[in-house]
């Protein structure tokens, strides 16, 4: 996207601004919070979306005066949160992390909810690292060799990735569409078995999140490209697709919605203090663990931001012929 997603720009701080503790803006209403805001985690706990919005939640709750409690509510590729958005009161009590799901679901399959419609964006905090990855003895080094090879042998280079319409596997067919290449996707039921069923030999490659992080770092595995709008700050050798010129789908989000219709002033102060923790030396440390950068838009960035995502995605899926709303 733009500068708005430098670090350095959350980062900067001064004992001046670690001293001063008043939280101007925050009581819109004296009275909020005046029980548990209720944070929807769309994924299975103990994973990296859970535990990043753990730390998120503790410190934000702080920020705030009360307590944010996290809800794991896993399934339909992450979208059950905006499920529970789209039938709640827009009082503040009830927000949700919203992933790549959102956007694609609706397309997929007939839903009671629509992303724009029955959503409100509070903000985007960061994004997940997404990249392709082979084997570390493949002949394949590069994206160039990995394009030449898929020429050489249309449809029978296989890759593996966590299921279909998935932010990996329609960036990795965005990308085999932009350089003029058929592969054979795998589906997996996680990245998990993915990355074992690479370091197996059953697949050539893996499109996925840095589940393979440590294999990369081992020499088990290569990374050839990552996915997001810059290099990965741990593997900065490795190009984006984005820079060898294929526009594929750059950023895998990670923001915080809420019920539509909720109060102007309510929203600007839940934005203003999910902005606030992206400062925090434990969140800036849980989001290095995952080599996740910080990615913020402010409410209307991120509206407009969710709308050219779900646009896009539309095309994307028609074209693997996935459209099933």
């Amino acid at each position: 996207m733009n500068e708005l997603t430098c670090r350095r720009r959350f980062l900067k701080t001064s004992l001046s601004t670690a001293t001063a503790v008043a939280l101007p803006d925050f009581a819109f209403s004296q009275a909020y919070p005046s029980r548990p805001i209720r944070l929807i985690c769309p994924f299975t706990a103990g994973g990296s979306s859970d535990v990043i919005l753990r730390t998120m939640a503790g410190v934000a709750g702080k920020i705030l005066g009360g307590t944010v409690v996290v809800e794991n509510k896993p399934g339909a590729s992450g979208s059950l949160g905006a499920l529970e958005l789209a039938t709640a009161r827009p009082d503040g009590y009830i927000l949700s992390q919203l992933p790549f799901g959102v956007y694609t679901v609706p397309h997929m399959q007939k839903v009671t909810w629509h992303p724009m419609r029955d959503i409100s964006y509070i903000a985007h905090l960061t994004t997940y690292t997404n990249g392709l990855v082979v084997r570390g003895d493949s002949p394949i080094r590069s994206i160039k060799d990995f394009i030449d090879t898929a020429k050489a042998r249309p449809g029978e280079i296989t890759y593996g990735c966590a299921g279909l319409g998935t932010f990996a596997h329609l960036s990795a067919e965005e990308f085999a569409y932009r350089a003029g290449i058929k592969l054979l996707i795998v589906p997996y039921k996680g990245d998990a078995d993915g990355l074992q069923a690479l370091l197996g030999g059953h697949i050539m490659a893996l499109s996925s999140s840095s589940v393979w992080a440590a294999q990369v770092d081992s020499g088990a595995c290569r990374l050839l490209a990552s996915y997001g709008t810059k290099r990965i700050k741990r593997w900065a050798s490795a190009p984006t697709l984005r820079e060898i010129g294929f526009d594929t789908i750059p950023d895998s989000p990670f923001g915080i919605g809420a019920p539509k219709g909720m109060a102007p002033g309510l929203l600007e102060n839940l934005q203003e203090a999910f902005r606030r923790t992206l400062e925090d030396p434990s969140v800036s440390a849980v989001l290095d663990k995952y080599d996740m950068p910080v990615f913020y838009l402010g409410a209307s960035d991120y509206t407009r931001f969710s709308q050219q995502t779900y646009d896009t995605q539309k095309t994307t899926i028609a074209r693997l012929g996935l459209s099933g709303a």
